[in-house]
């Protein structure tokens, strides 16, 4: 039987099972941050505003692949309301840069307009079902306020990530993201690397290094940047499963070793290559 690796649960119907520790695929993650950072340079030079928006619309694509798996714990009629707010959140914007298929059918003007919108709906679900519900509406409310009212959106995040469960996870996740797209590196290093001694992380911790080591690449401390990333590719190219054979590693760790060697070519080149496998198994 193959190692376990870390990816999204299946959504399963309500059950009354213990909570157990939950692990969320990083692929998703870095798949819309990299088409964001894309993105990002397209619209370099045209203001902060923009920027910004294209910052709310990275962390808000990232909550969907959390959704179906932390919502099972809900019951079918808080899952249906919250479900329905956050297809508002991520609704088409006439001028929206999201990535494509992260979209449903409603379409708004603008971004600030679509974020008022999801602001509502999720306040009526916090206001209505309170509990581990309310709890994830407020935490979408507060990314959504990064569009509409940046300052009351942090402050928001701010207070949510002082809890350890994983409302308080994604908060400072969400958080430190924030203080990167600002430029405040040092606290959003400070909250990544909070994150990264965590145990049992909501986000995998491949995914946590990798933002960390973006930020050491932007404060110019090369050799911190160049140890998490040969650590991240290292280690997935070393990794096998039971049976002896080498695991295909995840878009993170193939994207730390092209960081890596465009810093270190030398040192790339002590990572073992990796067979990728066909979609026969072959």
């Amino acid at each position: 039987m193959a190692r376990k690796r870390r990816i999204i649960e299946e959504p399963v119907s309500p059950t009354n099972q213990p909570k157990e520790p939950v692990v969320y695929q990083d692929a998703f993650q870095h798949t819309v941050n990299r088409r964001i950072d894309d993105a990002s340079q397209k619209f370099q030079g045209k203001g902060k505003n923009v920027l910004y928006a294209l910052a709310a619309v990275a962390v808000l694509a990232v909550l969907l692949g959390i959704f179906f798996t932390w919502n099972r714990r809900s019951s079918s009629e808080a899952q249906t309301a919250l479900g329905r707010a956050i297809e508002t959140s991520q609704a088409t914007v006439a001028d929206s840069t999201a990535p494509a298929g992260l979209t449903a059918g409603r379409t708004f003007k603008t971004q600030k307009e679509r974020s008022e919108a999801a602001i509502g709906e999720f306040q009526a679900v916090a206001d209505k079902y309170k509990g581990d519900v309310a709890e994830k509406a407020e935490y979408f409310i507060a990314v959504n306020k990064l569009t509409v009212d940046r300052a009351a959106g942090l402050q928001a995040l701010e207070s949510l990530a002082k809890s350890n469960d994983e409302v308080g996870k994604l908060s400072k996740f969400a958080l430190a993201q924030a203080k990167t797209d600002d430029g405040k590196l040092d606290e959003a290093a400070a909250l990544f690397n909070d994150l990264a001694k965590t145990d049992n992380p909501i986000i995998a911790k491949d995914t946590i290094d990798f933002q960390l080591a973006k930020i050491y690449e932007k404060q110019g401390k090369t050799k911190e940047a160049e140890d998490l990333y040969f650590r991240i590719a290292k280690t997935a190219a070393e990794t096998k499963d039971l049976d002896g054979n080498v695991v295909s590693p995840t878009q993170t760790a193939r994207d730390a070793k092209e960081k890596l060697t465009a810093l270190n070519p030398t040192r790339a080149k002590e990572i073992p290559e990796t067979a990728e496998k066909s979609p026969l198994g072959m």
